[in-house]
């Protein structure tokens, strides 16, 4: 059977930096296969993309199907100079392991298939289980899950049930599975202005104020209040640029740039109308460049929610909150095709300097999807 720690080790070992060409998706496929997985390798790259290796793996052909889904790719190590310990060595130093992945989220995958492998052991499943995991889930999201989930449906081939191993947990495993995730919404504003001298104004016009203008307008009042599974919206200018390094110079440009996390109060259509009322309202000329990198969703309470959730009470005995807060993850692309939640391990050093979990936490993750399993496709 397998280890979930030795595996988690051998998976921070490869250094898949996003995008995952094959590295880290090999070790999985050698500890999937001895246990009668049919893997498939798939690679998708698009023109001026980077080519992304998937890896789709299932084992029985009945249903209920339950998938696994998660992803090899890591983000960079930053300043590496100031850890503590090789990002890529997967030490363990006072009950912790140490490495970039550990908390996000190779560890999950790694507990995951030791779960899988234990039950397995214990007789034949009544359903069948696969693993969805991608190496783009980092980077842009072009090349991973969504082709992955297209090529399913090219084959007819379904899912009922999805987990998605992301760190949900704040401080200790058990507090949190995430039922859903607020929308992401980008936006990109242009003002055209006339470049000048500063001394002649009258024969320019500066774009910048009537982008303040603008920007004002767009965060002068709450979008909404939010409601009993979502936050509240809200809207971050992130970037402002003009480009401009002379102190005797009108631009002849100013741009901005924005990200909107959405409650369910919200379609895309209908934030991206809103938005443009409030622009309007500044009264001056403006273009705008729109694209939505995720929308909201939320997953009712049913057989996947109670399985999670009674997992989870067996083995760390407290029930966890059911939560919408956070970031996007995959699941904004899975949830088009069946119910899915998210539950994983304390995602506290995710992304950090020094990122670690607790070895007692692997071992108990792996105890919670083996209850997960047996749950549902036991």
């Amino acid at each position: 059977m397998i280890d979930p720690v030795a595996l988690s080790q051998a998976l921070i070992r490869q250094p898949s930096v996003t995008p995952d060409t094959g590295d880290g998706l090999d070790v999985l496929i050698r500890a999937l296969e001895p246990l009668g997985f049919t893997c498939h390798r798939l690679v998708f790259e698009e023109e001026g993309e980077e080519a992304v290796a998937n890896l789709y793996a299932r084992i029985g052909e009945g249903s209920p199907h339950l998938c696994f889904a998660g992803h090899t790719d890591v983000v960079p190590v930053g300043a590496h100079g100031q850890w503590s310990v090789d990002p890529f060595a997967a030490d363990v130093k006072d009950g912790q392991l140490y490495g970039r992945g550990a908390a996000d989220m190779k560890s999950a995958i790694a507990a995951f298939a030791a779960a899988v492998s234990r039950r397995l052991a214990r007789g034949d499943l009544k359903g069948s289980i696969s693993f969805l995991i991608t190496g783009d889930e980092e980077g842009p999201a072009i090349n991973g899950t969504r082709k992955v989930l297209d090529w399913l449906r090219a084959r007819g081939e379904g899912i009922d049930f999805c987990v998605v191993g992301e760190p949900t947990n704040p401080q200790a495993l058990g507090q949190m599975i995430k039922i859903g995730r607020r929308g992401s919404l980008h936006g990109i504003i242009r003002v055209a202005g006339v470049q000048g001298h500063v001394a002649y104004p009258h024969l320019a016009h500066n774009p910048i104020p009537d982008l303040v203008k603008i920007l004002s307008e767009l965060t002068a009042e709450p979008l909404d209040q939010g409601n009993a599974h979502f936050q509240p919206s809200n809207l971050e200018v992130v970037n402002v640029h003009v480009g401009n390094e002379s102190h005797n110079v009108i631009p002849a440009e100013a741009t901005a740039r924005f990200n909107v996390r959405f409650s369910s109060d919200f379609t895309p259509d209908a934030l991206q109308a809103e938005l443009t009322r409030r622009m309007d309202r500044a009264g001056v000329k403006y273009a705008i460049d729109w694209w939505v990198s995720g929308d909201s969703f939320l997953t009712e309470r049913g057989p996947l929610t109670d399985a999670v959730v009674a997992a989870v009470e067996a083995v760390t005995g407290q029930t966890p909150e059911l939560s919408t807060t956070g970031g996007t993850s995959d699941a904004r692309f899975i949830k088009d095709m069946c119910p899915v939640v998210e539950f994983g391990l304390v995602g506290a050093t995710m992304h950090k300097i020094d990122e670690h979990v607790a070895v007692a936490d692997i071992e108990a993750l792996a105890k919670i999807y083996e209850g997960v399993i047996e749950r549902l496709v036991g």
